[in-house]
């Protein structure tokens, strides 16, 4: 492959063994050094000057698994974290699958560390295992004796760092169930000192994204796209497009989605494409509007479930002697990660398709490739390379924006290699979202103020159905994603019922940030803390009071406590109010409490959010603290102002000026608390997200005579931000 540096050039080595490449190879990142390297396995791969390479089968779009796998390997190998690179493991699912997927090999679901923890510590193990055991029969001593430290083994009188044993322990049978250290050993998971290994190339603009690649003789492609679903191209004219400077060619894609602009930059492409007249065929294209969309969503509310979720018949609520209910709507939401979709695709010099991605999904692209250029598995490579941002996007069960671009290149001689880039308003306009959902919620309470009823409806766009991940979420007709946060809160609320009914699909779907969870925690969180005022009781302790019970509870209350405990629960400053939320999402507990000044009439300001999250084990606490805080701030920022909204089937919304990011201004703290844990890890990249809003919400009603905002975003339904 070959790839000229422009605005960032590569990380060329600082040191014998702190190295890094990011974006090299058909493989990823590998490492920086003239050395005779050997697999010891798939995720372990070390040269004879002591470098080592962990092989880290989830992409890294910020999340940082990048760090975190890296860190399995060398806390059980016995190497220090500036001993140890990463590369990013071809597309090859037998070796590199996510264990929760099957045999599937994608990021997704907060699943990295949770489905790797193992695997990857058994890995560093096994390649520990191997390297004693080969210095053993060198020095003629027994194995028992050695240990690996910083790199070099040592015992029986010697020492001599790993390098000089790679070739010998190469040859060395893999132990299937290596013995692995004891918690109480740890020097690198849950310390707090260890630092992101991708952090330096980051700042000093030598990492290779996605958007970075620049091959030579490389042509520029962008599609212009229907304005609505579903429409296809009858002709073009490129009359206009010809008067271009660097316009190449403009042809229609093999499906009829769009019509591929060529160019030899993206400026010249771009201008291009505003020249280019299409004619397109709406026949069947999407034609509604966002208030037809709720109204259909209301309506379904009011109707008898299409499924019953929880419980065989609906919840009598009669003997109730006070009923707290509420109807809730979310608006359409879009990813927007801060790097557009992108990708690039060249020919190989043996015939075969290398795409150079930020690849979430690598087993859909590369089997869509294939069929594409009709060329066999093998014959598709997947350079995996940093992505600025996801929450989601990157990972489509169509594959689409890699499909747009191998038909884009398909068509063409394939003599010069394609680059696609999205702009803003492309993903913004023309992506994928976060469905429309709406619930409506009935609450009975007793006299003495505790629930004996909860009739709760669903009503929204199923993300799952009609892909390839049905059979994975949908299970009698019910898309789990729908109800996930609802039907399984840890909650124990006695006469719960669960009723959901799909609507038809208005766009195309996607899972966004912590997928289902981003609307149920909202609905219960508020629901809980109306519930709690109808009752006359605090919050904090109403919730409580239904997580009494097995470990599941024990450690959702945990996380409750810690975050009331930490922001000082009922004792804000004067001219303060503070709302709370708790939540389950991905097998981590996150409980925040959100501190705010002003009231919505005036203007809310958005103190303090103080986080409390136990996720398992904490490997890597320094990520988990930013991930918490990047999951708040994503929240929080969507709810205040966005939505995306259709007009005649057309997303009016196109970039940040209407479609407004958090602001740095936004929140003036976050405060987060790690329990301490010896539970398997469980997910961290999402569980930040669903509690923020709620808990805002929450503040909000605190502060504005109960305002109680169940309408989204806030800015549009009686809330002011100051």
């Amino acid at each position: 492959m070959r790839i000229q540096t422009t605005r960032r050039g590569f990380l060329a080595g600082a040191g014998a063994t702190a190295f890094l490449i990011v974006g090299l190879g058909s493989r990823g990142a590998t490492a920086a050094a003239s050395t005779e390297s050997k697999m010891l396995n798939p995720f372990v791969k070390i040269g004879s000057d002591g470098s080592v390479t962990a092989i880290v089968k989830h992409f890294e779009k910020g999340q940082g698994p990048a760090t975190g796998l890296p860190t399995l390997i060398a806390e059980e190998l016995g190497v220090r974290m500036d001993q140890i690179g990463y590369e990013f493991a071809p597309s090859n699912p037998e070796l590199y699958a996510n264990l929760t997927f099957g045999k599937f090999q994608g990021t997704g679901g907060s699943t990295a560390m949770a489905n790797s923890y193992l695997q990857y510590r058994k890995a560093g193990a096994a390649a520990r295992q191997m390297l004693i055991a080969a210095a053993a029969k060198e020095w003629n001593v027994d194995a028992s004796g050695l240990a690996i430290e910083d790199g070099m083994v040592e015992g029986g009188g010697k020492s001599a760092p790993i390098g000089q044993f790679v070739a010998a322990a190469s040859q060395i049978e893999a132990p299937a169930e290596p013995k692995l250290k004891d918690a109480g050993d740890f020097k690198l998971i849950g310390n707090p000192d260890v630092r992101r290994l991708d952090t330096a190339i980051k700042s000093n603009g030598t990492a290779k994204f996605a958007m970075d690649v620049h091959l030579p003789n490389q042509m520029v492609a962008v599609i212009k796209r229907p304005a609505r679903k579903d429409g296809i191209v009858v002709s073009i004219d490129d009359s206009g497009s010809k008067a271009v400077k660097g316009f190449i060619n403009a042809a229609v894609l093999p499906n009829k989605a769009g019509v591929a602009v060529y160019a030899q930059n993206t400026w010249a492409a771009f201008q291009a494409r505003d020249a280019l007249t299409v004619e397109w065929d709406m026949s069947k294209a999407e034609s509604r509007s966002s208030d037809e969309i709720k109204s259909e969503i209301m309506a379904a509310l009011e109707a008898e479930p299409e499924f019953n979720v929880r419980k065989n018949e609906q919840v009598a609520l009669d003997g109730a002697a006070r009923i707290v209910e509420k109807t809730f709507y979310f608006p359409l939401l879009a990813h927007a990660p801060m790097e557009p979709l992108n990708c690039t695709i060249e020919a190989t010099e043996d015939g075969g398709i290398l795409l150079h991605d930020g690849c979430q999904f690598p087993t859909g692209p590369h089997a869509a490739m294939a069929q594409i250029f009709q060329l066999p598995m093998e014959k598709i490579q997947i350079n995996t390379m940093l992505a600025g941002g996801s929450f989601g996007r990157r990972a489509t069960p169509t594959a689409d924006y890699q499909v747009e671009a191998a038909l884009a290149f398909v068509i063409t001689d394939r003599k010069r290699p394609v680059k696609l880039v999205w702009s803003r308003e492309d993903d913004i306009t023309g992506g994928y979202y976060r469905p429309a959902f709406g619930h409506k919620v009935r609450v009975g309470l007793d006299a003495d103020g505790k629930i004996i009823g909860w009739d709760h409806r669903i009503a929204g766009q199923s993300i799952m159905k009609g892909t390839a991940f049905e059979a994975f979420s949908v299970h009698d007709g019910v898309d789990h994603s729908s109800v996930e946060g609802v039907a399984d809160t840890p909650y124990r609320i006695p006469g719960q019922f669960v009723g959901l009914t799909d609507t038809q699909k208005a766009t195309s779907l996607l899972w966004w940030r912590s997928v289902g969870h981003t609307h149920t925690a909202y609905v219960m969180e508020v629901m809980m803390d109306l519930a709690a005022v109808a009752a006359g009781k605090d919050p904090f302790t109403f919730r409580l009071d239904y997580l009494k019970g097995e470990k599941d509870q024990q450690r959702m209350a945990g996380v409750l406590k810690l975050a009331a405990e930490k922001a000082g629960w009922g004792k804000a400053p004067e001219g303060r109010s503070q709302g709370i939320a708790v939540h389950k999402s991905f097998g981590s507990y996150v409980a925040e409490v959100v501190e705010i000044s002003g009231n919505a009439a005036d203007g809310v300001k958005i103190e303090k959010v103080t986080c409390a999250v136990d996720c398992g084990i904490a490997v890597n606490p320094n990520i988990i603290e930013a991930q918490m805080e990047g999951g708040i701030g994503y929240g929080i920022g969507h709810v205040m102002r966005d939505k995306i909204t259709l007009v005649g089937g057309a997303v009016e919304q196109s970039n940040f000026p209407d479609y407004e990011p958090l602001r740095i201004s936004d929140i003036g703290a976050i405060d987060v608390h790690i329990v301490k844990s010896g539970e398997a890890p469980t997910g961290v990249g999402e569980p930040g997200t669903p509690p923020a809003a709620p808990a805002l919400a929450n503040a909000i009603a605190a502060a504005s005579q109960d305002l109680r905002v169940s309408s989204l975003p806030m800015a549009e339904n009686g809330v002011t931000f100051a």
